[in-house]
């Protein structure tokens, strides 16, 4: 697997990072979307039904469902402390797929986590 510090590489390279306060929602439960999500710094809490599920840190990724044909999103992320996210969206995930391979499979790995400590919950 990866190391944080190469996923936090492969986020670093996108362009704006963006910052959320402590408190902001990232993204909600049943939207849309097109990029999935790199933790470059901080903490998001992972929130199913109004209940935190699971709170991931720095080189963590979430929010990859989008990139692969999930419509909507199926939680909601908020930032646990200020935070700074990269993002890539299909194009970007393809290009950082090509430059190092193993991070799909990082991705694949970290959305099946959760998908299935979400079905549990269900």
């Amino acid at each position: 697997m990866l190391s944080p510090v190469i996923t936090v590489s492969i986020f670093q390279k996108q362009p704006a990072p963006e910052a959320f306060s402590a408190g902001e929602v990232i993204f909600e439960e049943g939207q849309s979307g097109d990029s999935m999500y790199g933790i470059l710094e901080g903490e998001v809490e992972i929130v199913v039904n109004g209940k935190v599920v699971e709170t991931i840190e720095q080189g963590e990724v979430f929010g990859a469902g989008i990139l692969v044909g999930i419509k909507n999103r199926n939680y909601t992320a908020i930032a646990k402390v200020d935070t700074k996210l990269g993002f890539l969206d299909q194009e970007g995930f393809l290009f950082a797929v090509q430059e190092t391979p193993m991070f799909a499979i990082q991705v694949m790995k970290s959305y099946s986590e959760r998908l299935s400590r979400l079905q549990r919950l269900v």
